[in-house]
């Protein structure tokens, strides 16, 4: 009885201890725990890492200088801005240099952050940027860059008709004349900004690759103000041919004066802004040289002019003539004129006699010739003779515009 029931006593004791043992286990369990999530929540021993990224400062940054165009370029147009720009600070210096030491002005900008060349720069040339920058740390730096502009193969120069400050007739077309080639036609038309007060329809018409003109839908109104801004320096006008300089016109549109020459009656009329003031007898082109038909346009008057026939290809032995005349005022490059004709008055309102001209009285021919200007218009009709062509003079007109406007020789 005494080991049985001693058995289970000490049997019952060793579990009793287990259990002791493993509770004690359990308590320094729960105790690390709750260390641990003590160690999770807002305890300042494991904030201070946390505090000591939040204070530190970051580096500050190095200041830089970028150009435009960058160091080494070559084949720059002069017309391209030339800027300079601060990274991380503001400039303090920038100087541009160009050909022979030659220093080019510019513009800082407001912020100290940017700086702009002012005006276009040269052909050929190296220009030099030398630019110092002050960073947020204080220190400076400093960049210098060059580049080199574009060579041109040639220059070209535009000349003008008319000419700045004229009053020129209705019928006047804006001709420019360049000495060389012109390739790319488009950049040649986007450089030439006509404009004009009140404004009109109009469009280019080439005659060649060296000459286009400008004209209106219709005839001018008397009274219009027309600028011709030729913008062709730094221009690439095609196989290797720029600009040589701008230029710039004004002209003003005078009084209207249209003259109504008619073979077949003998005929010839003046309008003044639609209204007619003179008619006088006229004798024009006999059967072996008649006049053109057509539209003319004043481009010359001289109060003493040689008239030569072998200057268009009529030889003196072939019915040609060397004569002096006065009071002329020529209306095409062909050799046709309205002057004074002494010798044909019994002929004029009678017959055609000339050798293509308008023959008047001495009388009527100073009087035309007081009268007209550059530009005015002379309509030949009933001649018997071939129409004006166009590239005679100003023959503009003697183009439909819906020709006209596409633009010419291709």
């Amino acid at each position: 009885m005494t080991r049985e029931s001693g058995l289970p006593t000490a049997v019952g004791a060793r579990r009793r201890g287990a259990c002791h043992v493993r509770g004690t286990a359990m308590v320094a369990v729960l105790l690390m725990a709750g260390v641990l999530l003590a160690g999770c929540g807002s305890g300042g021993s494991v904030d201070r890492p946390q505090s000591l990224a939040q204070t530190t400062n970051p580096p500050v940054p190095v200041a830089s200088v970028t150009t435009d165009p960058v160091d080494h370029s070559v084949g720059i147009s002069p017309l391209v801005p030339v800027t300079v720009t601060a990274v991380d600070g503001k400039l303090e210096r920038v100087t541009l240099t160009g050909p022979e030491g030659a220093v080019i002005s510019g513009q800082a900008a407001p912020d100290g952050v940017s700086w702009q060349a002012g005006g276009p720069l040269s052909y050929d040339g190296t220009y030099t940027i030398n630019a110092t920058a002050r960073g947020t740390d204080g220190l400076e730096v400093t960049r210098t860059s060059s580049f080199r502009t574009v060579s041109p193969r040639t220059l070209t120069y535009p000349s003008m008709n008319p000419l700045d400050g004229q009053t020129v007739g209705v019928g006047q077309p804006l001709a420019i004349y360049f000495d060389e080639p012109i390739g790319n036609r488009k950049v040649a038309e986007d450089s030439i900004v006509v404009t004009t007060n009140p404004r009109v329809e109009g469009a280019f018409y080439w005659y060649s690759n060296k000459e286009v003109h400008w004209r209106p839908r219709e005839f001018w109104k008397p009274g219009t103000e027309v600028t011709a801004d030729v913008q062709i320096f730094g221009k690439d006008l095609g196989n290797g041919v720029f600009g040589q300089e701008n230029r710039i016109i004004k002209f003003t549109i005078g009084d209207s004066l249209i003259a109504r020459a008619n073979g077949a009656t003998h005929q010839m009329t003046v309008e003044i802004n639609g209204r007619i003031v003179r008619t006088m007898p006229i004798s024009m082109g006999g059967p072996d040289f008649p006049s053109n038909d057509g539209v003319h346009v004043v481009t010359e008057r001289h109060a003493t002019k040689v008239m030569d026939s072998t200057t268009f290809g009529l030889a003196l032995g072939a019915g040609g003539y060397i004569t002096e005349v006065k009071w002329a005022t020529r209306i095409s490059n062909g050799g046709e004129f309205v002057h004074s004709a002494p010798w044909s008055v019994s002929d004029q309102g009678n017959r055609n006699v000339s050798h293509g001209c308008i023959n008047l009285s001495p009388e009527n021919a100073k009087w035309f010739f007081d009268t007209v200007k550059k530009g005015d218009v002379v309509i030949n009709t009933h001649t018997g003779g071939p129409n004006l062509q166009p590239w005679d003079g100003f023959g503009d007109w003697q183009i439909p515009w819906d020709q006209w406007r596409t633009g010419g020789q291709s």
